[in-house]
């Protein structure tokens, strides 16, 4: 079977030059990034609103980068996403997103030119369909890929394609697609008028980082795109063989990352409240997560870490109040909608819970979405709609699942 697939459908890397397995056409990627784009966004912490102007910059230097890429007429989109996590990462059709928390840790847009490269060459290679080729021919063509879904508090839950798209993102990188994309990118950033020095100076600073001086990256960064002493050798082999020097921008690169540097301090007492909260010292938690809101009250991602230690608390109604501040601020994340609607049916408010529940589905699918949606149609009578909510949850895994096969079960006896 493999045989005859690497036989009728092959195709030529579009970067590289060289002979490749096709098993998904451009059509396919393309439609395939575009519909999981948002969703795996908001598995990965969501848009960084805060400074929209940022994205902005971000989604300028990306641009000059894609143009001098191998396939400059990809749909490009590059954002800015709100998680301290330093990672960065690309979906098939030039999707591309980039954590606040490896903005931080840059110095430069040359830096920033780098990052942004190397996921331009993931894009434009094919790293990610070629990934899902290599787990179609493992399972045989079923829908499975075997990947491995981020270990963040909805893994197992989510359904769909945002799971798809979120192993996509996270999923390891081999080492030959690193070296290629971090050749090919330091060309791009040549071409584009970049110091390609400074993707040498990334990957040395990101080597020292991933040998114990900050754990945090190798959870992050290192855990999709594993550095290597051989990654910092090549990259120089091939800076020397080019020639360094270009555009550095540290100047520009500090002040368009100002806001992000002056709000620091309120992500760092809201990381400190989480990690309190997930070792269960729930009144530590609250008093952290105070303090990153009086620092920036205006951040949506806060209110929702309140409004989660008040359900921990069982002090529902502050749960409540503090997931709609956290909706009014930002809509369209599904995670301050599905707490929202979880809160409101713990307060039996129906009506609301349905609501924020349908519309978290909408952009994020979950099992216990579709679980409790189904309980709200048993306390309305609705047989009908709660039979299909329950029999989506049950196509999920573990306790969700079995609880609503369990009533699935009850209601066609």
């Amino acid at each position: 079977m493999a045989l005859v697939l690497l036989l009728t459908g092959c195709s030529v890397n579009p970067v590289t030059g060289e002979n490749q397995l096709s098993l998904i056409g451009e059509s396919q990627e393309l439609a395939m990034g575009a519909e999981q784009y948002t969703p795996t966004q908001q598995t990965q912490g969501g848009q960084f609103y805060i400074d929209p102007e940022l994205t902005l910059y971000v989604r300028e230097v990306g641009n000059k980068l894609a143009q001098v890429s191998d396939r400059p007429d990809l749909p490009y989109e590059f954002v800015v996403l709100n998680s301290s996590v330093p990672n960065a990462w690309a979906l098939p059709g030039g999707k591309i997103a980039v954590n606040r928390g490896l903005l931080t840790e840059l110095e430069d847009e040359a830096q920033l030119a780098s990052v942004l490269g190397h996921e331009i060459v993931h894009a434009a290679a094919r790293h990610s369909v070629q990934r899902m080729q290599q787990g179609m021919l493992i399972s045989a063509g079923v829908a499975g890929l075997g990947f491995a879904l981020s270990d963040n508090e909805w893994a197992g839950l989510i359904m769909g394609g945002a799971a798809v798209g979120t192993q996509l993102a996270l999923a390891q990188y081999g080492q030959g697609d690193e070296l290629e994309s971090d050749h090919y990118g330091i060309l791009y950033m040549k071409e584009a008028g970049y110091d390609p020095q400074a993707a040498v100076e990334l990957q040395e600073i990101f080597l020292k980082l991933s040998e114990g001086q900050q754990a945090g990256f190798v959870d992050g960064l290192f855990a999709t795109h594993p550095p290597s002493a051989k990654r910092v050798r090549e990259n120089s082999k091939l800076v020397d063989e080019i020639g360094s020097g270009g555009y550095r921008g540290a100047d520009v690169y500090k002040k368009k990352t100002a806001i992000l540097r002056e709000a620091q301090p309120a992500y760092e007492a809201h990381d400190e409240a989480m990690k309190l909260a997930s070792e269960g010292d729930m009144n530590a938690a609250l008093n952290k997560v105070n303090q990153a809101i009086k620092l920036l009250p205006r951040e949506a991602m806060f209110y929702s870490l309140r409004g989660r230690i008040y359900q921990e608390q069982k002090k529902y109604d502050k749960a409540s109040a503090d997931f709609d501040k956290a909706v009014s601020m930002y809509p369209e994340m599904f995670m301050y909608r599905l707490n929202n609607g979880l809160t409101a049916l713990q307060l039996n408010n129906l009506d609301k819970a349905q609501e924020n529940l349908t519309r978290a589905n909408e952009v994020v699918p979950t099992s216990i979405a579709f679980l409790r949606l189904g309980d709200i149609a048993v306390k309305k009578n609705k047989r009908n709609d709660a039979i299909a909510y329950y029999s989506k949850a049950a196509e999920s895994s573990g306790e969700i699942a079995e609880e609503a096969r369990q009533k699935l079960a009850a209601l066609t006896q």
